[in-house]
């Protein structure tokens, strides 16, 4: 029985590490989702984010169409590795729509220049009133939104190649 006892701290040390080694092998997801998928956009009407460009409003998203609504800002480092992802959905002839979140029309303008412009039209929201309407917690970050403005799909952080085929489908869902 002794004997026994002294196993104990030992057993216990190997369901900890057998736990850690779980936890560390299958991390939950840390991505915060918006509670939105599957309700309306909600309503706004952005400022043309570089002049002479169409502005932005949640109107514009019930025209039957889906599109993606992309969350961008110049200053976003990760913006510019998502930036050659947005002009291949372009390419493939998705109509993107843009926010430019804290940011400048002339650092805007700098941007699209530098990185292309997939953009149908892009809106400014200086103050991140529409990124945390929609439930946004930072840039790049996507929305699906179907023909009649509802949010079918959320993409957080950067696109890349593998999550074309994921985007395509959903905005063939959306249709």
């Amino acid at each position: 029985m002794k004997r026994a006892l002294l196993l104990v701290p030992l057993a216990i040390l190997a369901l900890f590490v057998a736990a850690a080694l779980w936890r560390l092998s299958s991390p939950p997801d840390p991505t915060i989702r918006s509670r939105l998928a599957g309700q309306p956009l909600p309503a706004f009407s952005l400022p043309a984010a570089v002049p002479g460009r169409p502005a932005l409003d949640s109107a514009a998203f019930a025209d039957g169409q889906p599109r993606l609504l992309n969350l961008f800002a110049s200053w976003c480092v990760p913006c510019i590795a998502e930036a050659p992802m947005l002009l291949e959905l372009e390419r493939r002839g998705v109509t993107i729509e843009a926010i430019a979140v804290r940011d400048r029309p002339e650092d805007v303008a700098r941007f699209l220049q530098r990185h292309g412009d997939p953009f149908r039209r892009i809106g400014l929201d200086t103050a991140s009133k529409v990124q945390l309407s929609l439930g946004s917690a930072g840039v790049p970050e996507s929305f699906v939104i179907d023909g009649r403005g509802i949010i079918r799909y959320q993409h957080v952080g950067v696109i890349t190649a593998k999550d074309l085929p994921v985007l395509m489908a959903e905005l063939e869902k959306a249709r």
